[in-house]
């Protein structure tokens, strides 16, 4: 009967001991493509939770506990590894992917599980739209945001423009969402190329759209959306597009890509972040914290792992607590916190956050190796009119 006792004295130590952790599976592309990004994410989602307890890695007097999980860039095992996470490990919120293919995989797991899942920083628009589900939340920006801030970056009455994409969610949403933020900018788009996500001959692609933009009047440019290696830019390039009077613009991107950039002086567009671009606390926080640690500047998906720690932190705060999914859902819809980027807003209707975005001009600077992304003005998350698609 002692012994009984002792055990059960013993096993509700144990579950007394667990129900003090708050545990957060990070599920992420540690391996594959995209390990880059993926570690840029996995460091920021660290220092957003430092950040947010000051230094603690407790909430409310409870242990903060992250759970790695690599989806290798794989759907069905980024799939699994969620289940595993939810269901394993018990975890009360997920974070991640790296990828939009792996995430739409995963995102009926959170609804199987009836857990959380903050999608960062998978872009696709689909993620908070047609496949979305209430426990999804997003930190990371969408294909619309992107679209939207290009589309003001680049349209303009007499422009017209060609898309080169990759030939999956990615690319498609971004498309997509671009040829629609271009109407009413005055700007025409004229062609749509779609290539395998591991192209790295571009020579037929950029002859199509030379062809098709050939005898086109007026400003002419070609918006490239991207991830990933295989440097389009540099090699379509390389094809001298102003023979066509083409001009090459794209989206901001991390360190590493922004060495292509290097030979596009002047090229414009908008960017989500670039550590120099924003002025507030957090970011100045990020950017001295990561220097000291790293030796290098906080990357693209530096800020964006740090947006989900940071919003991690305060929903658990607001909520009182991780166990409680529902509150933890009406605590986020709605929550404003501060970001390395400034204010963010989960949007109530879709769980999208809404955020600001840079428009950009490449300007070359003694001491980088890189075309520099240069504020040329904020874009407001109030001038950016996001469709929900998850009607």
């Amino acid at each position: 009967m002692l012994r009984m006792l002792a055990l059960t004295a013993a096993g509700a130590l144990m579950s007394s001991v667990a129900s003090a952790e708050i545990r957060i599976a990070h599920v992420y592309g540690k391996t594959g493509p995209f390990e880059a990004y993926a570690a840029q994410s996995h460091n920021g989602l660290k220092l957003g939770l430092e950040y947010a307890t000051g230094g603690t890695m407790e909430i409310n007097g409870e242990k903060i506990v992250i759970i790695e999980k690599d989806t290798q860039l794989k759907p069905d095992i980024g799939r699994a590894q969620l289940e595993e996470a939810y269901g394993d490990d018990d975890a009360h919120i997920a974070v991640g992917p790296v990828s939009s293919g792996v995430a739409l995989a995963m995102l009926p797991v959170a609804e199987e599980y009836e857990r959380v899942l903050i999608v960062e920083p998978a872009v696709a628009d689909s993620i908070t739209g047609a496949n979305w589900n209430p426990y999804i939340f997003r930190t990371g920006r969408n294909s619309s945001q992107d679209a939207i801030a290009n589309a003001v970056a680049l349209g303009g009455e007499n422009v017209t423009i060609a898309t080169l994409a990759q030939d999956y969610a990615f690319g498609r949403d971004g498309v997509v969402a671009f040829k629609e933020a271009l109407e009413g900018t005055g700007a025409t788009l004229a062609h749509e190329e779609y290539v395998p996500t591991d192209t790295t001959d571009f020579t037929a692609a950029a002859e199509r759209i030379f062809n098709a933009m050939g005898e086109v009047e007026g400003e002419k440019k070609l918006f490239i959306i991207w991830a990933g290696g295989g440097n389009p830019m540099s090699k379509i390039n390389a094809m001298e597009p102003s023979r066509f009077g083409v001009e090459i613009a794209t989206g901001g991107n991390i360190l590493a890509a922004l060495k292509a950039y290097k030979e596009l002086p002047g090229m414009e567009g908008a960017t989500y972040y670039y550590y120099e671009i924003p002025q507030n606390p957090v970011n100045d926080w990020l950017v001295k914290t990561h220097f000291e640690r790293f030796d290098s500047p906080p990357d693209f998906f530096t800020a964006g792992g740090m947006a989900s720690g940071i919003a991690i932190v305060e929903a658990i705060k607001k909520a009182g607590g991780a166990e409680d999914t529902d509150a933890l859902i009406a605590a986020m819809e709605g929550l404003t916190w501060e970001t390395p980027k400034g204010a963010m807003t989960f949007r109530p209707e879709d769980h999208q956050a809404m955020q600001s975005m840079y428009h950009f001009r490449t300007e070359l600077q003694d001491g980088k190796d890189y075309g520099v992304p240069v504020l040329v003005r904020e874009i407001g998350m109030d001038e950016m009119k996001i469709p929900v698609r998850n009607q």
